[in-house]
């Protein structure tokens, strides 16, 4: 049975989207049989994070509507094995998804999976909730954004209603402001959220035209390999230069 992880934030624009792609494909090199279910219904964008959008027949409103068994709407990745992508739909009848259905569709297919991955609307509205009550673990993306951490802060109060296992990934760390001092180091975020941290993900303009390096890569591998193994990021002093390969 697959471990059901929802990846949300509060605010919206903090990468939440990319976060639960690089994951899912490290996982999937790692070796796990990994399902990525696009929950984020009417504003989705998976598919042109996984490269898919010319491969989509179904969506997981056919799903739902019966249109087509769950197998017909997962969409295989082209160039990355044992990774599988289940599309959300652009427009919507709200009224037409029915929350009992949709967990028994990621629950059944669960069965043939290590890993599904949820990315979550983001705030904390009817998607968001949606999403929520089909995992059984939570991630929670912020950047170093006053605003996004405060956001954070909010979703992770909601979350300590329904799940044990909660943690945090920081996105679009520049390195120069950290040393400045101009943000807050991932350490000071860990603490005043009260939540470990799986990774931290730098800025990179790499990442946002989809053409990642080898250290973007390496940050999403390293959150991949602390949600597999169970561990978090142990901090030392993010103030000194040698130590940022630790991420």
């Amino acid at each position: 049975m697959a471990r059901k992880i929802v990846f949300t934030s509060g605010k919206g624009g903090v990468g939440k989207t990319t976060i639960c792609a690089g994951v899912g494909k490290s996982l999937a090199k790692l070796g796990f049989r990994v399902l990525v279910a696009d929950f984020d219904i009417g504003l989705n964008s998976m598919d042109i994070e996984m490269e898919i959008l010319d491969k989509i027949q179904y969506d997981i409103l056919d799903v739902l509507e019966g249109k087509c068994r769950p197998s017909q709407a997962i969409v295989e990745h082209e160039k990355i094995l044992s990774l599988y992508i289940l599309p959300s739909v652009h427009t919507f009848d709200i009224g037409k998804i029915n929350l009992i259905d949709l967990k028994n569709v990621i629950e059944n297919l669960s069965e043939n999976f290590d890993f599904v991955l949820i990315d979550c609307p983001a705030g904390i509205e009817m998607g968001f909730h949606r999403a929520v009550c089909v995992a059984d673990e939570a991630v929670v993306v912020t950047t170093p954004n006053i605003q996004a951490i405060r956001n954070a802060n909010r979703v992770l109060s909601i979350l300590n209603g329904f799940f044990q296992n909660l943690s945090l990934v920081i996105n679009r760390v520049r390195k120069d402001f950290v040393q400045k001092k101009q943000i807050p180091l991932p350490q000071d975020i860990s603490k005043a959220l009260d939540a470990d941290v799986l990774g931290v993900v730098f800025e990179s303009d790499f990442i946002l035209n989809g053409n990642l390096q080898k250290q973007d890569e390496n940050c999403f591998v390293k959150i991949a390999q602390n949600i597999a193994n169970g561990q978090v990021c142990k901090f030392q002093n993010l103030g000194n230069k040698k130590t940022w390969g630790n991420f």
